[in-house]
């Protein structure tokens, strides 16, 4: 169970964390590189992970609870790093904010409602929000690094994660409707 290949691809993803983090401290470009490929692979190990299990038929109870767990932890380590070293500053935390507040609430969704046998489903909406969010992270990762390959890569990943807190408040005001039916609310 914790050894097949999706649970694997799983705890690689929450191991990669650190050295994202330590890359990103770090002044040279290179490292930024090194950070956004870092980053790059964990980013596809998400999807990965849940089409092998899918496919090999190894899904598991371990890996349906380590998962999610592993997104919230790459992306709240991120954009609190990413704040950190001057990727979010000023008016561009608010997002970063609204992603985050957003993760709290459905997870604490999911939890209320987990007793009641109440499943949340991840919509159409929701997988688009994660893969903005997932490019838009790496925009901020390389920041003006990037600009010898694109100009203003910064400024296209703060507007990206802009764009996926728009769609984070749209999925989280969804799922929170779901939720408060199963509250007692009508």
């Amino acid at each position: 169970m914790f050894t097949s290949l999706p649970n694997l691809m799983t705890i690689a993803r929450i191991v990669m964390i650190p050295f994202i983090i330590w890359l990103l401290y770090l002044p040279d470009a290179w490292a930024v590189w090194c950070a956004v490929g870092l980053y790059t692979l964990a980013a596809v190990t998400d999807f990965l992970d849940g089409y092998f299990a899918r496919k090999m038929d190894e899904i598991s109870d371990f890996g349906r609870f380590l998962d999610p767990i592993a997104d919230k932890v790459l992306v709240g380590s991120l954009l609190v790093v990413l704040a950190a070293v001057d990727r979010l500053d000023g008016v561009w935390i608010v997002p970063a904010v609204v992603i985050m507040v957003r993760e709290f609430l459905v997870s604490g969704l999911r939890e209320f409602l987990g007793p009641k046998n109440v499943t949340v489903h991840v919509t159409q909406l929701a997988k688009w929000k994660t893969t903005v969010q997932m490019v838009a992270l790496g925009f901020l990762i390389v920041g003006n690094a990037g600009d010898v390959v694109l100009p203003h890569t910064l400024l296209i990943g703060q507007v990206g994660l802009l764009v996926a807190a728009v769609m984070t408040a749209i999925t989280g005001w969804n799922y929170m409707k779901v939720g408060y039916k199963h509250m007692g609310g009508r």
